[in-house]
């Protein structure tokens, strides 16, 4: 959470006045524990835990890729707590889907070896190993296949040109959420991590107008 996102939020909720939590999820950044024994559903319990331990008052949630999956459930396990939704380019059930769309050849090799190389050109070694069993705790968490009992007012960030997490999975979202109060914002160009400051520029000002908006209605 040291990222330009990250930080530049921090930077536009401290120039309001607002309190601002940002953080890594186990094994991830400078977050404590082993990258390789996690899985979404002790990342999910992090994020409930923040909001329940540290977080004060109604929450805006912004989560950027998997961060983006993780708020949805965050939403639906704390409804009165999450009182808004920010995603971009958001990963719901991503490393799931994109799984099983592998030949069954290459599926089956995987969970034979124990290890998923997934290629990626965010990686220093062009590659994350990805454990096969890390993928079938996951598939518990999948949201896409069914409604999404989430109300709370929701925006879709996304890059038509994110060669990871195609831009139509934040339109599959916004058609599960059962949500009326739902944008879907494309970028025509960019890539995954949206960190230009076109994309810093576009956050914060969504992340501005729900503030406005929901400080009318939430006290």
């Amino acid at each position: 959470m040291t990222g330009t996102k990250a930080l530049a939020i921090e930077e536009f909720c401290k120039s309001l006045g607002h309190a601002y939590i940002r953080f890594d999820y186990s094994g991830v950044g400078q977050s404590e524990g082993n990258l390789e024994e996690s899985t979404v559903g002790k990342w999910r319990k992090d994020v409930l835990s923040i909001i329940d331990d540290l977080a004060e008052g109604p929450q805006i949630l912004v989560g950027s890729s998997l961060g983006g999956w993780l708020m949805l459930h965050a939403a639906i396990a704390r409804p009165q707590k999450v009182v808004a939704l920010i995603g971009i380019a958001a990963a719901v059930d991503g490393l799931v889907t994109e799984f099983n769309q592998l030949p069954v050849e290459a599926q089956k090799e995987i969970e034979m070896k124990g290890v998923w190389s997934m290629p990626s050109k965010y990686n220093e070694e062009g590659v994350y190993h990805i454990q096969h069993s890390f993928i079938k705790e996951a598939e518990h968490h999948c949201l896409l296949h069914s409604p999404i009992p989430v109300n709370c007012p929701i925006r879709l960030l996304h890059c038509m040109e994110d060669d990871v997490v195609s831009w139509h999975t934040s339109i599959q979202i916004a058609d599960r959420v059962v949500s009326t109060d739902v944008d879907v914002i494309l970028r025509k160009h960019g890539d995954h991590r949206m960190k230009e400051k076109a994309d810093i520029h576009l956050l914060v000002c969504t992340i501005d107008d729900l503030i406005d908006r929901l400080s009318t209605v939430v006290t």
